[in-house]
């Protein structure tokens, strides 16, 4: 298969996933955590990342640097998830105190103060409001970030041909 189809199909997964969120914070009415909007983000630059190398088309070079930015881009995001997932496991004794919501913090905190609450997680983060298969919203986003984290190496170290890197 093609990079610039391998790329396109990621990023209009991203651009779904970013579409589901949406759709469960303004219809559905959950308000997304801080961990979440991180997630987001990451989704965001995943997304950009795939969008700019289908648009390009990329040799050899530039397929191994797509990847290795997807691959730290996924992989951030897979450490944000998996910090929701710990503090959703921990007993209700420990989990850290409700927080301000995201949008309160921006208006008055400086974005350091914002980012640092938010890297490390509120109560709100520790809410499981949703399921599917059994797994919460992070879970599930945990397992889109791994398989991207895996296609992002396998992009990184592929040999062979640059623009038929995946046998199809």
């Amino acid at each position: 298969m093609k990079a610039r189809v391998i790329f396109a199909c990621i990023f209009v997964v991203c651009a779904a996933l970013l579409g589901v969120a949406f759709y469960m914070e303004h219809v559905m009415g959950l308000e997304p955590c801080p961990l979440c909007w991180l997630q987001r983000f990451g989704f965001m630059g995943v997304g950009l990342i795939s969008l700019l190398a289908a648009l390009h088309g990329p040799g050899d070079l530039g397929l191994r640097l797509y990847g290795l930015l997807l691959m730290v881009t996924a992989g951030a995001g897979l450490g944000m998830a998996g910090r929701q997932l710990w503090l959703q496991s921990l007993p209700a004794d420990q989990v850290p105190a409700c927080g301000p919501s995201v949008d309160y913090m921006l208006e008055v905190l400086p974005l350091s103060e914002v980012l640092a609450t938010a890297l490390k997680g509120t109560g709100d983060c520790a809410a499981v409001v949703w399921r599917f298969l059994g797994l919460s919203i992070p879970g599930w986003s945990a397992v889109f970030f791994a398989v991207l984290v895996v296609l992002g190496l396998t992009m990184l170290f592929h040999r062979g041909r640059p623009k038929s890197w995946i046998a199809g």
